[in-house]
């Protein structure tokens, strides 16, 4: 089982949740998610199966999309709607108010965590140490807002669309434009639009997933280069893709390139990916010939389903 899934998350569940039931419902050995949603966000999951799973990290360092609805005029001990409430204001504020308010916020910034956050400390959740209690010390982080669009909204909700770096906390945003407003704000909506490249274009519920066929199902599978598809292409003959698979660097007339993702001649035979520095294709992320082998196989058993 190799490939894919943009799953749908579910409102209540958390990614692992939900990766261990598609998990199941794969009878997959070898999966993982590319990046945690928190159980009050839904929307897009990348999941990870088989091969796939080498280049998981490619979506977890990806930009992010989000939308997320604010409740103006109270603050709460999570910066979410599970939090207690700590205070309650008047809301009187403008769409144009709102708009300077995101504004601010548009660029470079360094962002603490959240008490309320999986960030781990020792081995624990930081949420665990907040559920008892305990407020540990955490290191600010630098995260990028690349824009924020007012979708909608009135009076004391309102709608945002985020793109952001990874790592960026939307409910700490939230509590920041809040403060920024001078009515303070929380989270009370949050759904995932979009990772790299990837969006909810396609994406599968667990419930639909349980509905479909295993075929259907292994027809919802994207290959497992999809979080590689906007690095460039190089395509390799029998001798140097071999050569390549052993971890050899291959000389090229091909431009210097960050990544690229790799191919041997025949069609779908993802090898890796790699990079191409003065001259030389050099690999960085590598598949085995087995490997490589069952993508050529995935493909043309999906290629035979009606």
């Amino acid at each position: 089982m190799h490939g894919v899934l943009l799953l749908d998350k579910p409102l209540g569940l958390s990614s692992n949740d939900a990766l261990q039931k598609a998990k199941r419902l794969y009878r997959a050995e070898k999966a993982g998610h590319t990046g945690t949603l928190d159980p009050l966000a839904t929307g897009l999951l990348p999941l990870c199966f088989g091969a796939a799973t080498k280049f998981s990290q490619v979506s977890l360092d990806a930009d992010k999309r989000y939308l997320a609805t604010l409740a103006l005029g109270v603050t709460t001990t999570t910066a979410d709607g599970e939090g207690a409430v700590i205070e309650r204001r008047e809301v009187d504020v403008t769409r144009a108010q709102i708009e300077a308010a995101c504004a601010q916020f548009v660029g470079a910034m360094r962002q603490v965590p959240p008490m309320h956050s999986a960030l781990k400390r020792d081995g624990k959740a930081l949420y665990e140490y907040a559920r008892a209690g305990i407020e540990v010390e955490r290191e600010a982080r630098s995260v990028t807002i690349h824009g924020i669009a007012v979708i909608g909204g009135e009076h004391d909700t309102w709608t945002l669309d985020v793109r952001c770096s990874k790592g960026t906390y939307i409910r700490t945003l939230a509590e920041d434009i809040g403060k920024a407003l001078g009515c303070g704000a929380h989270l009370s909506a949050l759904r995932r639009t979009g990772s790299g490249a990837l969006t909810l274009e396609g994406a599968r519920t667990l419930d639909q997933l349980a509905a479909m066929s295993d075929a259907e199902r292994d027809l919802a599978l994207m290959d497992a280069d999809a979080l590689l598809a906007d690095w460039p292409l190089v395509r390799l003959d029998t001798d140097d893709a071999g050569r390549f698979l052993s971890g050899v660097r291959r000389r090229t007339a091909l431009p210097d390139a960050p990544h690229v993702r790799v191919y041997g001649p025949e069609p779908g035979a993802f090898l890796g990916g790699g990079h191409i520095a003065a001259g030389e294709l050099i690999s960085t992320r590598l598949l085995s010939p087995v490997e490589v082998q069952g993508l050529l196989d995935t493909k043309e058993v999906k290629a035979a389903t009606p």
